[in-house]
């Protein structure tokens, strides 16, 4: 038998729209661990806001990798160890600082379990941090504060302009980070050539393991690099529209327990 490296986004994928992740899912999952086969979990939440998903799914029984801050960061989860980190350059956050306070956008970046913001919270990034459960901290000089390594900034904006600002952001960072949207409000700004695929290369090469026996399932934008690189690439029957327009099969809502579908499907 083959072994099998399943990869799951969290939100909209892994868990339902309450942010839960169903009694099937979970039985699901360990089935298939239990078979000898890896699980990966790759999301744009920082490492922190991925313990409580890693704990119910008993990861550090189970083996397994936390692929965090859209694969700025990999974990392995029975030891602990760091097995892959990139950080974005600080000297990049004065100019950030200029295009959030310009065009009114949120900013934040995590210092542990904080959520570090340059301005008072919008509704964005009040959803950052109650996604995560971790705190907001409104800090008075967010360029002179961000002294220490950080592996992503955010900005938010509506919906509507967020897709320009991404735009503009590529442009004006272009050859210096990488820049793209996870949810239609969210802008990740990432170290250059980090995304969900790049990261989960090196997994693979830690555990020797081909990508045509990956099988990547997501629902957002920042899940096409890795749905794009899979064996088999799964979107969910919620995913937004050009994740789907990549994907090699489109399975359930993750209010349609998808994933088990998916189990049942791809991993003998």
């Amino acid at each position: 038998m083959d072994k099998k490296v399943l990869v799951l986004d969290i939100d909209g994928t892994l868990t339902n729209s309450k942010k839960e992740i169903t009694q099937a899912t979970k039985n699901a999952i360990w089935e298939m661990a239990a078979k000898g086969h890896d699980l990966v979990l790759a999301s744009g939440r920082p490492t922190p806001g991925m313990r409580a998903a890693e704990r119910e799914l008993r990861m550090e029984e189970y083996g397994g990798y936390l692929l965090s801050f859209n694969g700025a960061k990999v974990i392995e989860c029975r030891t602990g160890e760091v097995i892959y980190q990139r950080l974005l350059s600080r000297s990049l956050i004065p100019s950030l600082y200029r295009f959030a306070k310009e065009h009114s956008c949120g900013l934040i970046t995590y210092l542990g379990d904080t959520v570090i913001s340059a301005f008072e919270p919008d509704e964005y990034v009040a959803l950052e941090a109650r996604i995560n459960g971790i705190k907001i901290q409104v800090v008075e000089n967010f360029v002179d504060f961000v002294d220490f390594d950080i592996n992503k900034c955010l900005m938010t904006a509506p919906a509507n302009v967020a897709p320009d600002y991404e735009r503009q952001l590529r442009e004006l960072y272009k050859g210096e980070a990488s820049i793209y949207r996870s949810e239609p409000f969210f802008i990740e700004i990432m170290p250059l050539n980090v995304d969900k695929a790049t990261s989960l290369a090196r997994i693979l090469e830690v555990l020797g393991v081909k990508r045509e026996d990956t099988i990547c399932c997501g629902d957002g934008f920042n899940d096409i690099s890795m749905v794009k690189y899979a064996g088999v690439g799964v979107a969910m029957g919620n995913a937004q529209k050009a994740l789907k327009e990549v994907a090699d099969y489109i399975t359930a809502s993750n209010d349609e327990d998808g994933i088990v579908e998916v189990i049942h499907e791809f991993i003998p």
